[in-house]
């Protein structure tokens, strides 16, 4: 990488405006930007040139590691697939979701996650990787082996989000029945008699651990400085409780009323962006553009689907009446990044991190030409 880069003829996307002009980059950070072009460097041709995009929530390697129910794939070679799909999207930083606690819906075994934590450090060592990647552990409380999965991590500097999840039938995302027994029944081929033992159980585990899980592993967050997510908040009662528990990322409200008073409580909002492409959610909760109409939506994560990260922003800026695409932008660069705390990353300005993408959109759908992580170009 050369000491010193520059990027001209951009629409360079700070938080707050577009300016038409030049960028320059000194050993991996911005130095200056400035108004006009000049006649050296590399010539944008008037793409957009955006922030890396921070990525908080993405089952991506998960489908990757395990492609079919009981199919374990080459961890090391899952995670270069991932991560090649995350970069070409634009994504600098990407936390990976590792899933801990164990169930019938195909939870992973003590130490897998472990291992695969392991494998992408090892990865990143070996210089396999585009993205930086850290860790998200997606904690499902009402599991009884939940905290035992976590003692694997207590040591990993490399955990920087933990959210807190209960799945149980009649909390947070399945309030209704109806979404439950399409996911847990009909999906599974359960008999009526087999359902009910199923959900009798899921239950009684939510009722025995869920509540001293959460309390737990909240207070383990505030020791060791990892911000929270709470998943799912449905009601007023579950925000304040994640008040309580010093939530700092709403991920996935499922109500109006829950994103509201999470949103003014000084929390992020995070919806999906796939949400956004579709127009609304596929398991029927509330649209995030609702959200965005509604000023309460702060982060967008891809969720399931790497390049909506990127589709989603411009989709926004033109359907939702005074969202700029500077400030739907920000929902996956600037926010994101700092609701974890990572202040040199996430915004075009003298000093932080050059994590950009240059991104060409003469239509719909945008095309992503090239990608540099501190200067260095990784797409």
């Amino acid at each position: 990488m050369p000491a010193e880069q520059i990027f001209t003829n951009a629409a360079i996307v700070l938080e707050d405006e577009i300016v038409n002009g030049t960028i320059l980059v000194r050993d991996g950070r911005i130095a200056d930007i400035s108004a006009g072009n000049v006649q050296t460097g590399e010539d944008c041709e008037g793409d957009f040139l955006i922030p890396g995009l921070v990525e908080l929530h993405t089952d991506h390697l998960e489908g990757h590691y395990s492609p079919r129910p009981s199919v374990r794939w080459n961890k090391t070679a899952a995670i270069q697939a991932h991560d090649a799909q995350i970069a070409s999207s634009g994504i600098t930083t990407v936390f990976d979701c590792l899933r801990l606690g164990s169930d019938e819906d195909g939870g992973f075994q003590k130490g897998e996650m472990r291992e695969m934590a392991d494998a992408i450090q090892s990865a990143e060592r070996e210089g396999r990787l585009r993205a930086e990647h850290l860790l998200h552990l997606r904690c499902e409380v009402a599991s009884n082996d939940v905290l035992d999965h976590f003692s694997d991590f207590e040591e990993d500097p490399h955990v920087r989000l933990i959210s807190l999840m209960d799945h149980s039938p009649g909390q947070r995302q399945f309030q209704s029945m109806d979404q439950y027994v399409f996911y847990y029944k009909t999906k599974r081929g359960l008999d009526d008699a087999a359902f009910e033992r199923f959900v009798a159980r899921r239950k009684a585990l939510s009722a025995e651990y869920s509540a001293k899980h959460r309390d737990y592993l909240a207070q383990a967050c505030a020791e060791r400085g990892i911000t929270v997510a709470s998943h799912d908040d449905a009601t007023v009662a579950h925000v304040e409780e994640a008040i309580g528990h010093g939530v700092r990322l709403a991920e996935f409200p499922t109500s109006i009323e829950a994103a509201k008073a999470s949103h003014s409580a000084g929390m992020s909002v995070l919806m999906g962006a796939p949400n956004v492409v579709r127009g609304k959610s596929h398991s029927g909760n509330i649209a995030a553009r609702d959200l965005a109409e509604h000023g309460v939506l702060d982060v967008l994560s891809s969720d399931y689907v790497p390049f909506s990260l990127l589709y989603a922003p411009f989709l926004l800026a033109e359907s939702v009446e005074g969202m700029s695409l500077p400030k739907a932008i920000s929902m996956v660069t600037a926010t994101p990044a700092r609701t974890v705390s990572l202040d040199d990353r996430g915004r075009i300005a003298p000093g932080l991190r050059a994590d950009l993408v240059r991104v060409h959109r003469s239509n719909d759908v945008p095309v992503v030409r090239s990608v540099w992580r501190e200067g260095r170009r990784v797409v």
